[in-house]
């Protein structure tokens, strides 16, 4: 043994069996943790789901589901993958470009951003959910008179932020139809013919039509 190893107090023997006992410790978290399905957590007894599959429950476009599903799994996995709505598009998958949008309980979500669980219980419409047979929502009728449409990867999520907009404010400037879809990218750069038809649903929409 040199000099090095006996002022430092430690030999070898004894590095070893810590080690060992260290991995032996590890080993034993591992386990208990995989073996953690439901647990409580937080101030306010918060629940922390999975690794199993989760019950969840919600109504989309005017029909209730519920499924099983991973924890893991996204709202805009389950709307198109699960129940094949796929008018709902999955472009940047960041929470970036809003294309994936979604009225969710009367508000725009970005499906890809939100967990499905998170969902639970909540009414929910996409692009397929407007139409009444078919006669197509205003804003459909309009984005297609002004041209407001050209890969279309963009369309459904434009769409529905202009009627959750409308919803709310049936009378928008366009500084406030603007605002209205900012978080909304079209990477064609249509953002006039946008505006045009926001703003023509809306006078539609005031006469009724």
């Amino acid at each position: 043994m040199s000099e090095k190893q006996k002022n430092s107090g430690l030999s070898r023997r004894q590095f070893i069996k810590g080690l060992g006992g260290g991995v032996v410790g590890t080993a034993t978290l591992i386990s208990t943790l995989s073996s953690c399905k439901v647990q409580k957590s937080g101030p306010q007894g918060s629940i922390i789901r999975g690794p199993d599959l989760v019950d969840i429950s919600f109504e989309l476009n005017g029909k209730g589901y519920d499924l099983q599903i991973e924890p893991r799994v996204t709202l805009l996995d389950v709307i198109r993958d699960h129940l094949d709505y796929t008018g709902t598009k999955r472009v940047c998958n960041q929470g970036e470009c809003g294309a994936c949008t979604v009225i969710l309980n009367g508000k725009t979500v970005l499906a890809c951003a939100m967990f499905a669980m998170d969902a639970h219980g909540a009414e929910i419409e996409t692009i397929e959910g407007l139409a009444d047979g078919e006669e197509l929502h205003p804003v459909q009728e309009s984005f297609i008179e002004h041209d407001a449409m050209q890969c279309g990867f963009c369309t459904s999520g434009f769409i529905m932020s202009s009627i959750a907009l409308l919803n709310e404010n049936p009378e928008p400037s366009l500084t406030d139809i603007k605002k209205g879809v900012s978080g909304n990218l079209c990477r064609c750069g249509t953002y006039p013919h946008v505006f045009k038809a926001i703003d023509g649903a809306a006078k539609k929409m005031q006469r009724g039509g």
